[in-house]
């Protein structure tokens, strides 16, 4: 009887808890659409994420950063890729991301920057002025960056009740609790 509760307890520890999704729509009023917003897991309670091994990647592309947001996990390494035929250079004027500068770097040509701390940044271009990007460095990996149409989904999160935030680089952020359980649906409106 003993080692049946054993392997009973030993099956129970080694299953997975039951994950679902969390999907949605968030509509940015004002806005010629309604992509470019980070939908996230503020927090797990008890729980820390270690950050990914491989390196994320912003493109420097027809004078352009792509992706024009990008959502990290804090600790991540975040590649930056010269791909034009000019000098870019990538520098961040905000605290949270430490003010920093990469410098200037030709086409083909990379650098790099680990994201250590929780922030919202903007990415800059010293040489074209015009570029800008932003990265969103979190505290979870369960997030989406909404499609134009403002449609999101966050997969494989684990059933419970969490706070969900969204992010905008154009509006204030908003929050709502939700409790996960299989598919759960989660819309937001932002407005001015």
């Amino acid at each position: 009887m003993k080692g049946i509760v054993t392997l009973a307890l030993a099956a129970a520890v080694s299953l997975p808890l039951a994950a679902g999704e969390i999907h949605g729509k968030v509509v940015c009023k004002g806005v010629r659409d309604s992509g470019d917003a980070v939908v996230y897991v503020e927090s797990v309670p008890g729980k820390t994420f270690p950050p990914p091994k491989e390196h994320a990647l912003i493109n420097q592309e027809n004078l352009r950063f792509g992706p024009h947001v990008l959502p990290v996990l804090a600790g991540t390494t975040v590649d930056f890729q010269n791909s034009d035929a000019v000098l870019h250079n990538v520098f961040s004027p905000d605290a949270c991301a430490e003010k920093f500068n990469l410098g200037t770097w030709p086409k083909g040509e990379k650098r790099s920057r680990t994201f250590r701390k929780e922030c919202f940044a903007a990415l800059l271009c010293m040489v074209h002025p015009e570029m800008e990007a932003w990265i969103a460095v979190l505290p979870t990996p369960y997030y989406a960056v909404t499609a134009p149409d403002g449609s999101y989904r966050i997969p494989n999160v684990a059933d419970g009740t969490y706070v969900l935030k969204v992010w905008h680089p154009r509006f204030k952020t908003t929050q709502k609790s939700v409790t996960v359980h299989d598919s759960t649906d989660a819309d937001f409106e932002l407005g001015r």
